[in-house]
């Protein structure tokens, strides 16, 4: 039994051991494959991939992959044959999926209609054509409560109309106005916003276009998507 002990011992040690090295390599390409990339590029993370003899690395938001010795940058998708599931994409979303209950929705504008079951956030800038595009669109939608949170990062006269748009007695008619009917706004730029705030939290969900769109399920729909596709994914969340 003493002999027996002292074998699970040793191959538990060896594992342990194993598993440090393994960690100590990772941490050692992650080092390598930043030197590489320089400091304008930050490498978040560097794990094994789904593929033998390849890692994945987690550059902002982007995932990229590398061999074992981070000779080789390597862009693109892995597709596994056997399914046709797409693993980069799935990862992807995985990563890009945010925690509903941490948008505060006081700093959105807020639209509920018909019973507003079914809710869903957009990140917009007012002078976003993307933006316009999708806004039309969502007119076609009932039964849901819309967050709009306003992040004007196209150009300084995007501040400007969507502290107009926030000021304005009555903030949602203002920014269809424009958004749909082109009624520039006009009024007041000086009431306290949630503009910055707005700006802080797209930066730390990785939101840099406009218009991107998240679900409470946390995924995200980055672009213009069409509204078929909208009303699928919100009805796969009742």
């Amino acid at each position: 039994m003493t002999k027996f002990l002292s074998v699970v011992f040793l191959m538990s040690a060896g594992l342990i051991f194993s598993g440090l090295a393994h960690s100590q390599s990772e941490q050692q390409l992650k080092n390598d494959i930043q030197k590489k990339l320089g400091a304008n590029a930050k490498v978040r993370s560097v794990s094994p991939a789904p593929v033998a003899g390849l890692y994945e690395i987690l550059v902002g938001n982007e995932i990229f992959y590398t061999d074992s010795a981070g000779k080789y940058l390597i862009q693109g998708e892995i597709i596994e044959l056997s399914t046709g599931k797409n693993i980069t994409e799935q990862r992807q979303s995985d990563l890009n999926r945010i925690k509903w209950s941490d948008l505060n929705q006081a700093n959105a504008i807020k639209n509920v209609r018909g019973n507003g079951s079914r809710q869903l956030a957009i990140f917009s800038d007012p002078n976003c054509g993307y933006c316009k595009r999708l806004e039309k669109s969502l007119q076609q939608l009932d039964n849901v409560t819309i967050y709009t949170y306003l992040i004007p990062i196209l150009s300084p006269d995007s501040a400007q109309k969507a502290k107009q748009i926030w000021c304005s007695p009555e903030p949602y008619k203002a920014y269809i106005d424009w958004m749909v009917n082109g009624i520039s706004p006009s009024g007041k730029t000086d009431c306290s916003n949630p503009l910055d705030k707005n700006l802080t939290t797209a930066k730390s969900y990785g939101i840099t276009g406009t218009p991107t769109i998240f679900f409470t399920d946390g995924s995200r729909f980055p672009g213009a998507v069409q509204i078929t596709d909208i009303e699928k994914k919100l009805n796969s969340l009742k």
